[in-house]
């Protein structure tokens, strides 16, 4: 074939290609679109998940189907995700667990949080809240630095697992403060915080909605909210930044993940369902059930915050020595 005939098909199909991945954005979707969810069914994982999906599925005019495939920190549902065909019918629910702290944490989590996906938007953010056992003496996050600093070594603070979002939570909290306390992992937030109430173990960054009846309570006391503001869950519990530690941030991101090379038109589309599904005062509510705050994004500011979460998390998994065997 001649090189003028060449460039002539070449220069063809450059302007093709958009114009296919425009029709089929415009057919786009024309079956249900399924939502790997990779946690358990039940927990707020779940909840944020299946809270987007129904107004999003309205939005599109098609169902969108929650599936959950657990397993390895959520890296076994995610992998599924990165290996899915890119054409807009399988996504998968992102997370700081999934996509910042597992592909350093697991040694064959099996995709790359920057490569692997085309980010579709955030759905919410939420903060953690510093618990400590009402037999310790500390009322506020500087009596509990205080108390670390002068039995260094002394405390131990539980976690819902090695390399966990709560466990690196608290090594954060730790590194910024300057103290040691020993980290002892359970398997799961319900031994974690069933230790904690028997005196156990001293310390517990929790989740906010596991929290509420216990401070209510008197179980447990509340010192710091991890995230910049105070939670309306929680609202006259101070933030940790307010406490001498200003700029502490330590929370949770939660958002929606198309497999790599999913054309830009679907997943524009599927960012302005997700964004109207976030307007909507339904949403809100299920969102602040789970002492979360909506986030809405673009798919490139998205991916944007993955790329700086990756980073601050996965350093902390290093410096904790926190590897998966």
């Amino acid at each position: 074939m001649r090189r003028r005939d060449v460039l002539t098909l070449l220069g063809g199909a450059a302007v093709t290609w958009p114009l296919a991945a425009r029709a089929q954005a415009t057919d786009y979707p024309n079956h249900p679109i399924t939502l790997i969810v990779p946690y358990a069914p039940g927990g707020g994982n779940d909840v944020l998940a299946r809270g987007v999906a129904e107004p999003m599925s309205k939005a599109l005019g098609q169902p969108i189907v929650i599936e959950n495939h657990g397993g390895a920190g959520g890296s076994i549902g995610t992998r599924q995700v990165a290996k899915s065909a890119p054409d807009g019918y399988t996504l998968g629910l992102g997370g700081t667990g999934t996509l910042a702290i597992d592909p350093t944490l697991y040694p064959n989590a099996g995709y790359d949080p920057r490569k692997d996906f085309a980010p579709v938007g955030l759905i919410a953010t939420g903060p953690l809240i510093v618990l400590v056992n009402p037999s310790l003496p500390a009322h506020n996050v500087q009596e509990l630095i205080a108390l670390a600093k002068a039995q260094p070594g002394k405390l131990n603070y539980a976690s819902a697992g090695k390399g966990s979002g709560i466990h690196l939570g608290t090594v954060l909290f730790a590194d910024t403060a300057g103290i040691e306390l020993i980290h002892v992992p359970y398997r799961g937030s319900g031994p974690a915080l069933t230790d904690l109430l028997g005196g156990h173990v001293s310390i517990y960054f929790s989740s906010l909605p596991s929290a509420v009846g216990l401070v209510k309570d008197g179980k447990l006391r509340a010192l710091g909210v991890t995230g910049l503001k105070r939670s309306p869950i929680f609202p006259d519990v101070p933030t940790v930044a307010e406490q001498g530690m200003p700029g502490f941030e330590a929370v949770l991101h939660y958002g929606i993940v198309a497999p790599a090379g999913t054309p830009r038109p679907i997943v524009d589309k599927l960012n302005a369902a997700l964004r109207a599904a976030l307007n909507s005062d339904e949403v809100h509510r299920r969102i602040a059930t789970e002492g979360a705050e909506p986030l809405p994004t673009t798919p490139d500011e998205y991916a944007a915050d993955i790329d700086r979460e990756e980073t601050k998390w996965s350093a902390l998994v290093k410096k904790a020595g926190a590897k998966a065997e």
